[in-house]
Protein backbone atom coordinates (compact mmCIF):
# COMPACT_ATOMS: atom_id res chain seq x y z
CA UNK A 1 0.00 0.00 0.00
CA UNK A 2 2.89 2.74 1.22
CA UNK A 3 4.80 1.20 -2.18
CA UNK A 4 1.70 2.24 -4.33
CA UNK A 5 1.37 5.54 -2.72
CA UNK A 6 4.88 6.41 -2.84
CA UNK A 7 4.90 5.39 -6.60
CA UNK A 8 1.92 7.35 -7.33
CA UNK A 9 3.19 10.31 -6.09
CA UNK A 10 6.27 10.05 -7.21
CA UNK A 11 4.73 9.57 -10.94
CA UNK A 12 2.61 12.93 -10.36
CA UNK A 13 5.55 14.95 -9.58
CA UNK A 14 7.09 13.48 -12.32
CA UNK A 15 3.89 14.63 -14.41
CA UNK A 16 3.58 18.04 -12.92
CA UNK A 17 7.65 18.57 -13.75
CA UNK A 18 7.20 18.00 -16.77
CA UNK A 19 3.99 20.59 -17.35
CA UNK A 20 6.17 22.69 -15.86
CA UNK A 21 9.03 22.29 -18.28
CA UNK A 22 7.44 22.30 -21.09
CA UNK A 23 5.29 25.55 -20.46
CA UNK A 24 9.05 27.32 -19.56
CA UNK A 25 10.19 26.21 -22.70
CA UNK A 26 6.80 28.11 -24.29
CA UNK A 27 8.59 31.48 -24.07
CA UNK A 28 10.94 33.17 -26.33
CA UNK A 29 14.46 34.77 -25.24
CA UNK A 30 15.84 37.36 -25.67
CA UNK A 31 18.65 35.69 -27.47
CA UNK A 32 16.31 34.13 -29.90
CA UNK A 33 15.01 37.62 -31.05
CA UNK A 34 18.04 38.84 -31.48
CA UNK A 35 18.98 35.62 -34.27
CA UNK A 36 15.41 36.23 -35.49
CA UNK A 37 16.14 39.27 -36.21
CA UNK A 38 18.65 39.36 -37.95
CA UNK A 39 17.82 35.94 -39.56
CA UNK A 40 14.94 38.10 -41.01
CA UNK A 41 17.12 41.17 -41.79
CA UNK A 42 19.75 38.32 -43.90
CA UNK A 43 16.84 36.83 -45.98
CA UNK A 44 15.28 40.73 -46.76
CA UNK A 45 19.05 41.30 -48.08
CA UNK A 46 18.99 38.12 -49.92
CA UNK A 47 15.38 37.82 -51.08
CA UNK A 48 14.52 40.73 -51.58
CA UNK A 49 11.53 42.79 -49.30
CA UNK A 50 8.30 41.65 -51.29
CA UNK A 51 9.72 37.58 -51.23
CA UNK A 52 10.79 38.00 -47.35
CA UNK A 53 7.45 39.91 -46.65
CA UNK A 54 5.70 36.66 -47.63
CA UNK A 55 7.46 34.65 -45.45
CA UNK A 56 7.48 37.20 -42.27
CA UNK A 57 3.54 37.71 -42.28
CA UNK A 58 3.31 33.84 -42.70
CA UNK A 59 1.48 33.78 -39.07
CA UNK A 60 2.83 29.31 -39.53
CA UNK A 61 6.11 30.74 -41.08
CA UNK A 62 9.65 30.47 -39.52
CA UNK A 63 9.25 33.94 -37.68
CA UNK A 64 6.68 33.33 -35.62
CA UNK A 65 7.66 30.84 -32.18
CA UNK A 66 6.80 30.16 -28.53
CA UNK A 67 5.04 33.40 -27.92
CA UNK A 68 7.24 35.89 -29.87
CA UNK A 69 7.30 36.57 -33.52
CA UNK A 70 9.10 39.12 -36.16
CA UNK A 71 8.06 42.77 -37.49
CA UNK A 72 8.95 45.01 -40.03
CA UNK A 73 8.95 48.69 -40.20
CA UNK A 74 9.51 51.11 -43.02
CA UNK A 75 11.56 53.73 -40.41
CA UNK A 76 10.69 56.58 -43.29
CA UNK A 77 7.47 56.18 -43.25
CA UNK A 78 6.50 54.49 -39.67
CA UNK A 79 4.37 51.67 -41.86
CA UNK A 80 4.37 48.09 -40.56
CA UNK A 81 5.43 45.99 -43.16
CA UNK A 82 4.77 42.85 -41.49
CA UNK A 83 3.49 41.50 -37.71
CA UNK A 84 1.39 38.82 -36.34
CA UNK A 85 -1.81 40.57 -36.67
CA UNK A 86 -2.66 41.09 -40.02
CA UNK A 87 -4.74 44.18 -39.08
CA UNK A 88 -1.50 46.39 -38.42
CA UNK A 89 0.05 45.42 -41.39
CA UNK A 90 0.22 48.59 -43.49
CA UNK A 91 -0.69 51.11 -40.91
CA UNK A 92 1.09 53.75 -39.77
CA UNK A 93 2.69 53.15 -36.42
CA UNK A 94 4.41 56.57 -35.50
CA UNK A 95 1.77 57.70 -33.37
CA UNK A 96 1.18 54.40 -31.43
CA UNK A 97 1.35 54.45 -28.11
CA UNK A 98 1.13 51.97 -25.54
CA UNK A 99 -1.14 51.88 -22.89
CA UNK A 100 1.28 54.67 -20.76
CA UNK A 101 1.79 56.91 -23.50
CA UNK A 102 5.07 56.20 -24.88
CA UNK A 103 5.29 56.25 -28.65
CA UNK A 104 7.75 52.99 -28.76
CA UNK A 105 7.59 52.73 -32.62
CA UNK A 106 8.92 56.41 -32.79
CA UNK A 107 11.51 54.62 -30.13
CA UNK A 108 11.80 51.47 -32.41
CA UNK A 109 12.63 53.58 -35.40
CA UNK A 110 14.74 56.46 -33.20
CA UNK A 111 17.09 53.49 -31.99
CA UNK A 112 17.70 51.45 -35.28
CA UNK A 113 18.42 54.73 -37.38
CA UNK A 114 20.82 55.95 -34.46
CA UNK A 115 22.35 53.09 -33.42
CA UNK A 116 21.69 50.04 -35.79
CA UNK A 117 19.88 47.91 -32.93
CA UNK A 118 18.83 47.89 -29.43
CA UNK A 119 15.84 47.07 -26.86
CA UNK A 120 12.63 49.47 -26.31
CA UNK A 121 10.71 48.78 -23.36
CA UNK A 122 6.79 48.55 -23.38
CA UNK A 123 3.21 47.47 -22.53
CA UNK A 124 1.98 45.33 -25.34
CA UNK A 125 -0.60 42.47 -24.91
CA UNK A 126 0.63 39.17 -25.55
CA UNK A 127 -0.85 36.91 -28.89
CA UNK A 128 -4.19 35.72 -28.26
CA UNK A 129 -4.29 38.56 -24.89
CA UNK A 130 -6.14 41.62 -24.46
CA UNK A 131 -4.68 43.10 -21.44
CA UNK A 132 -1.09 44.56 -21.72
CA UNK A 133 2.15 43.08 -20.11
CA UNK A 134 5.75 44.61 -20.27
CA UNK A 135 7.40 43.98 -23.17
CA UNK A 136 10.70 44.15 -23.66
CA UNK A 137 11.38 43.94 -27.77
CA UNK A 138 14.70 44.16 -29.78
CA UNK A 139 14.84 46.46 -33.15
CA UNK A 140 17.69 45.76 -35.46
CA UNK A 141 18.34 47.71 -39.00
CA UNK A 142 18.03 46.12 -42.27
CA UNK A 143 21.38 46.91 -43.51
CA UNK A 144 21.69 49.64 -46.36
CA UNK A 145 17.74 49.76 -45.99
CA UNK A 146 15.53 51.94 -44.21
CA UNK A 147 13.55 48.46 -42.55
CA UNK A 148 13.92 47.74 -39.01
CA UNK A 149 12.91 44.13 -37.75
CA UNK A 150 11.80 43.42 -34.04
CA UNK A 151 11.12 40.86 -31.96
CA UNK A 152 10.48 40.94 -28.29
CA UNK A 153 9.85 39.15 -24.65
CA UNK A 154 7.01 39.54 -22.17
CA UNK A 155 8.85 40.17 -18.65
CA UNK A 156 5.47 38.74 -16.92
Amino acid sequence: MKKRLIMGLVLCLLVTLSFSLSFAQDKATKDECVAKCKEAAKLITDKGLDAALKVLNDPKGPFVWKDSYVFTTNMDTGVNLSHLNPKMVGKNLMEAKDVNGKAFYAEYIEVAKSKGEGWVSYMWPKPGEKTPSKKLAYVYRVPGQPILVGAGVYEN
